[in-house]
């Protein structure tokens, strides 16, 4: 087994209720690059039809989900077991925020699961006796409830914030114009603005420079929005009314 695929967190379901929540849980992990499923006596048995649907295409994790018939047989091999929870369970642990949890994870020797309960109750005293820590997060005490994906898409994106993920909506950014392009910019500018008479009065007309120039150089444009702009004020310049 790799050291990346080490470092990554087991996720852990404890006696599971309904094959679509297992699905969604599913789908929630891979989103942020987790694949390695456990569940504890899943109530209605493994493998369910109801769980691929719901999985919307993380099939990587439900095909490679594994069934243990207890907790401390789904945790064995690991050495730092979070148990999830959002209710006082009366058993003394460290309690961390998901993000505590991942901080630890990245660094922890040894492997790290992450323990969710039954959708109905969630984990039990036992369950959470198992831990070396509780998971929690800062609720509504008036409505302290999360379903199972939301609860794992919690921990597994936090875990994600260290794991060098790439956004899927980040691309590479052009380098910013040079001062030489963004002097014609401003130049460009101040040459159609002068006949207008945007510079007058003469006692003004240094401020209003500048403050032209802070402007144009404030949102550092790139080369392609430098050409777009200058193309923009040559096409304002030019004589001539547009053909009917």
């Amino acid at each position: 087994m790799s050291s990346s695929t080490e470092r990554q967190p087991v996720i852990v379901l404890v006696r599971p209720q309904l094959g679509e929540n297992i699905g969604k849980a599913a789908r929630a992990m891979l989103n942020f690059g987790l694949t390695e499923m456990r569940l504890v006596t899943p109530r209605d048995g493994w493998p369910n039809p109801s769980a691929g649907p719901a999985a919307a295409g993380a099939d990587v994790v439900l095909e490679r989900a594994k069934v243990f018939e207890s907790l401390a047989d789904a945790v064995a091999d690991c050495a730092n077991v979070y148990a999830t929870t959002v209710r006082k369970r009366g058993v003394t642990k460290p309690v961390l925020t998901p993000e505590e949890a991942a901080r630890e994870i990245h660094v922890a020797p040894g492997r790290s699961a992450l323990v969710f309960g039954p959708e109905r109750s969630g984990l039990e005293t036992d369950d959470v006796a198992l831990a070396r820590a509780i998971i929690t997060v800062p609720i509504n005490p008036e409505f302290g409830s999360l379903n199972l994906a939301q609860a794992v898409i919690l921990c597994a994106y936090e875990w994600s914030k260290g794991a060098a993920l790439i956004q899927p909506t980040q691309e590479d950014l052009l380098p910013r114009a040079s001062q030489y392009e963004l002097d014609g910019l401003i130049g460009h500018f101040e040459a159609l603005l002068e006949p207008k008479d945007y510079f007058f009065p003469a006692s003004r007309a240094a401020a209003t420079r500048r403050t032209l120039r802070n402007l144009l150089t404030k949102p550092g444009w790139n080369h392609l929005e430098v050409r777009t702009l200058r193309g923009v004020l040559s096409a304002l310049e030019r004589k001539g009314s547009k053909p009917q």
